[in-house]
């Protein structure tokens, strides 16, 4: 089985500076010709807070001709409690309304796909406990299944071991939680996006994959982390085991982040609603 996965896209129809990339992406994705695609969040720049974002976002996804499966991002649902758009009700129930779904499970031949809304992870929301007992089943139910799961967030950045990495990761109770989980039911794959950074790696018998973003790098406003910076997705072959492929998809242009953030995300606007609470 061959799975395309793509994330990060930040598609907008008013705010489009990054909407460029995706003829070049779907043209990739038509020649890689999966047997599905699916978009681990972030479809939109703000479809947290805009209708639009996640309905223009949407249309464009219903471009390709393969079944796709997607679960939200940050941007999407909202994030962390105490953040500037927190994960909430409204934003859930404006996600399922013009998305559908913000989790998935799926059986094709002998894999069990999973998809999860890693916003939840350690947010303390009333539907958190909820997915994680669902979760729980579908391992649990699998028929000996082989298991893939996708989810916008990685579980953790440098080490399985780290602190709160805050933004980027889940809380280390969760992740150990969740890694405990994973390495009791064998899970083959953890496949994430979110941190605009490619990289690939293992922990256990757990393969882990940070696809790239088809939108945007961030130079000099966040740290270094592991991997590359590229633009583009992953080609994943899941058989006996899974082999994953990072694509730097040829026409698309990787976009820096540094050079036209107060555009897209406005950091003013956060300082003067800030300011004014002072």
């Amino acid at each position: 089985m061959k799975i395309v996965q793509i994330s990060d896209t930040h598609f907008s129809p008013s705010k489009a500076h990054f909407n460029g990339n995706w003829e070049p992406v779907r043209c990739w994705i038509e020649t890689v010709k999966p047997d599905l695609v699916v978009h681990t969040g972030d479809l939109t720049i703000d479809g947290a807070d805009q209708d639009d974002d996640i309905s223009f976002s949407m249309s464009l996804l219903q471009e390709l001709d393969v079944p796709v499966l997607l679960v939200p991002g940050n941007h999407d649902v909202g994030h962390m409690p105490g953040s500037a758009q927190p994960i909430d009700d409204l934003r859930l129930a404006r996600w399922r309304r013009l998305a559908g779904p913000d989790r998935f499970a799926k059986d094709l031949g002998v894999w069990r796909l999973i998809g999860l809304n890693s916003l939840l992870i350690g947010s303390g929301h009333a539907e958190e406990s909820e997915q994680f007992d669902w979760l729980v089943e579908m391992l649990e139910g699998r028929n000996g299944r082989r298991v893939a799961i996708f989810g916008h967030k990685p579980l953790f950045v440098d080490d399985p071991a780290e602190g709160d990495t805050g933004y980027w990761g889940a809380g280390p109770a969760v992740r150990q939680q969740l890694l405990a989980l994973f390495a009791a039911h064998d899970v083959a794959l953890y496949a994430s996006g979110h941190l605009h950074w490619a990289w690939q790696g293992e922990l256990g018998a757990t393969k882990l994959v940070w696809a790239p973003p088809t939108s945007f790098i961030i130079d000099t406003l966040e740290r270094e982390m592991p991997g590359e910076r590229l633009v583009g997705g992953v080609v994943h072959h899941l058989a006996d085991g899974v082999m994953s492929e990072i694509v730097a998809v040829d026409g698309t242009t990787a976009h820096i982040l540094d050079h036209v953030i107060d555009e897209v995300y406005p950091r003013h606007a956060t300082k003067v609603v800030v300011e004014a609470a002072q």
